[in-house]
């Protein structure tokens, strides 16, 4: 094995504890593990957060919903510890009968999707759904007024369906006083109203992510405002955590005019689960003048010493990180010490500068992503963030 990703279960499950530490009093945390977990393995990472007491998992659509079911499954995880799951991201026709068969949420926000639902329920007790709200991201979700009304009175006049949840989605929950995320909690309370109001009393709300839990700035914040909401109707409140899971979080940004106070509850406390490492596959000697990698970009001023490691941009390595002069792009770590790259990352190849150090060889582990050199270190230089810096790594994954 040249590049592998070790996960590391101690720092999943304390990050999971810091963040419903922060949630809490009243607020479940629904942990995501869409997207195979971030990059970082739902079938490992599923069990984990079942066990650390996870009552909620939140998955992308019902193939993914299917396979994490078979990981707890597997993991033999006990039917008192099993949690619901959550398909976030939409519904076909197709996926509506393994939905049913396979004990998955689906998130609904059309008649067409009831509809589907409606017909494959034979057999089984009522359905529950959550039903999204778009209050401003044109994404998923149903508007609130007259569309709204029409899905309410289909959910109403169904025997097959369960209401359990209303949801929503904020565009920019990580920036204190967001005037944006303002407008979308008024529209989510005037939808709240319609669903009283056509009869439905869900079991829960939910809105939120990572960021929700972490912004604590401004008179009221996200978590209070929930609270108050659900205390309102009389429901349990819920967030839905993903990239803090696994050690991370956008920095608390500043609305324009916001003079309040920037304050983050839990993002300095969260630990990396991720650690991508390579071994050593070459090291070479090479005089002043010789030219590295594709195009040449980059000239050594001296002799030195390179080392050759089996990873790139195919396994997940951001080309960005590329470098045509000293210091100008990415690191890796050997024994505590950054090592720069030199020269364009390949698609399978990427060759660093060891001439600082005496004793790399071949063989020898270099962390490509971990301590030393974080997932948000590699999304600045790629001018991207560290959710697609994480999800992008196609390194084979073992628990650690």
């Amino acid at each position: 094995m040249t590049n592998w990703v070790e996960i590391s279960a101690r720092n999943l499950e304390t990050n999971y504890k810091t963040l419903t530490d922060a949630a809490a009093p009243g607020v479940t945390v629904l942990a995501v593990v869409k997207a195979d977990a971030y990059g970082h393995g739902a079938d490992l990472c599923a069990p984990i957060l079942a066990r650390a007491g996870a009552s909620w998992l939140g998955v992308t659509d019902v193939a993914e919903g299917m396979a994490v079911r078979a990981a707890l499954a597997q993991e033999a995880i006990a039917a008192a510890r099993q949690p619901r799951i959550l398909v976030m991201s939409g519904l076909g026709e197709d996926d509506a009968s393994s939905a049913a068969a396979y004990g998955l949420t689906p998130v609904v926000w059309t008649e067409q999707q009831l509809g589907w639902l409606d017909a494959v329920a034979t057999g089984y007790e009522q359905l529950a759904v959550h039903l999204e709200i778009d209050t401003g991201m044109a994404r998923q979700g149903v508007a609130p007024g007259a569309e709204l009304d029409d899905v309410l009175r289909a959910l109403a006049g169904s025997k097959a369906l369960r209401l359990e949840a209303v949801m929503t989605h904020f565009a920019s929950a990580e920036i204190a006083g967001s005037k944006q995320t303002a407008r979308q909690q008024q529209l989510f309370e005037q939808a709240l109203e319609q669903v009283a109001a056509a009869g439905l009393r869900p079991a829960c709300i939910h809105a939120g992510n990572t960021s929700g839990v972490d912004n604590a700035s401004g008179e009221e914040s996200s978590l209070a405002w929930l609270r108050r909401i659900a205390a309102k109707y009389q429901t349990q409140a819920m967030v839905r955590t993903g990239l803090g899971l696994y050690g991370y979080a956008l920095p608390v940004e500043r609305e324009a005019g916001f003079a309040g106070t920037v304050q983050e509850t839990v993002r300095p406390l969260l630990k990396p689960v991720m650690t991508w490492k390579a071994r050593v596959i070459g090291v070479r000697e090479v005089p002043a003048g010789t030219q590295m990698g594709y195009n040449g970009t980059f000239t050594a001023a001296a002799a030195m010493r390179l080392a050759l490691l089996p990873v790139g941009y195919a396994d997940g390595l951001r080309r960005e990180l590329s470098a045509a002069q000293p210091g100008a792009g990415g690191w890796v770590i050997f024994n505590g010490q950054r090592v720069p790259i030199v020269g364009r990352v390949s698609m399978n190849l990427t060759i660093v500068d060891v001439t600082a150090l005496t004793d790399v060889a071949v063989g020898d582990e270099a962390t490509v992503l971990g301590e030393g050199v974080t997932a948000e270190d590699h999304a600045a230089r790629a001018g991207t963030i560290s959710y697609e810096i994480v999800c992008g790594v196609k390194a084979s994954r073992r628990l650690v």
